[in-house]
């Protein structure tokens, strides 16, 4: 299945993409795609009632606002220098364990939402990531079981404030929280339909200039093991988020580095887990 969600900021509702492309509103099903929606085996229900419901569900406007695909999670978990071309790029040492770090849940919009470069910024970044969207709970597993706790993957810019990041303190979190600065979806596609994550392209761009282009196949640390790693320090709770790290050509990377400015329009992709829009807006004109 593929999972979306559409309407006001906040106040979204459940919509499917069907395999022919045609969106509809799954309100009547009266269940949002949340933790309590993941931990009841929602999709499994989601689908059981489907068989009997579908015709019945309305198309979704097509000019309808595109939330987030999944409701705001316990915990946006993110993993860094996940692409040995990243740390070199950002001149660090390629990890032996995965560097960790949280987003704040408070960052989460929809994929075509404006992406608000913060008040006093000079320096925000881009980031296309594949996140990993946690089925069932899960506290100190074997990385042989991992899968088994995964619901699906969706598309995800982990926006970055580098001065923020590296340069006020050295807590990462304060680069990484600000609002608009995890834009998910637009669909959450469910695992059995993505037969290799780790064989997928991602890719981004600015003003239409190829930035990113990678695929997962580089990543250091595996979606089984980076699952299975966290499990071990915290319990991952259904409709939990994993951002699995950001290849090479990042703004930080360039020299001189490239930031946002306003009036920028960033473009990304995930093979089979669609496209984001995002222009960027200064804090100051809102």
């Amino acid at each position: 299945m593929k999972l979306l969600r559409f309407g006001e900021f906040e106040n979204e509702k459940p919509a499917l993409e069907l395999s022919n492309g045609k969106r509809i509103d799954v309100s009547a099903f009266e269940e949002d795609y949340n933790e309590a929606f993941f931990a009841s085996d929602g999709l499994y229900r989601l689908g059981k009632w489907l068989e009997t419901e579908v015709a019945a569900c309305p198309e979704i406007p097509a000019n309808v606002r595109i939330g987030s695909c999944i409701a705001r999670p316990s915990k946006i978990v993110c993993i860094g220098l996940n692409y040995a071309k990243h740390a070199a790029e950002s001149g660090m040492a390629v990890p032996t364990e995965p560097v960790v770090f949280f987003k704040s849940t408070t960052a989460l919009c929809g994929p075509y939402d404006e992406v608000v470069i913060p008040r006093n910024s000079v320096k925000t970044d881009w980031e296309v990531e594949l996140a990993v969207i946690i089925g069932k709970k899960a506290s100190y597993i074997n990385e042989e079981d991992a899968m088994d706790y995964v619901a699906g993957y969706t598309l995800h810019n982990d926006y970055s404030e580098r001065e923020f990041q590296l340069e006020r303190g050295g807590q990462w979190v304060k680069g990484k929280s600000c609002d608009t600065f995890a834009p998910l979806g637009p669909i959450m596609v469910t695992k059995d339909e993505v037969l290799d994550p780790q064989n997928l392209r991602l890719w981004l761009s600015i003003n239409g200039e190829m930035l990113q282009d990678s695929n997962t196949n580089d990543m250091i640390f595996n979606i089984k093991h980076i699952v299975s790693y966290l499990s071990q320090f915290m319990t991952l709770l259904p409709g939990d988020v994993i951002s699995t790290g950001t290849p090479f050509g990042v703004g930080l990377g360039f020299k001189p580095p490239k930031y946002l400015k306003a009036g920028d329009v960033v473009e990304l992709g995930i093979d089979n887990l669609g496209t984001q829009r995002q222009q960027a807006v200064s804090y100051s004109k809102l």
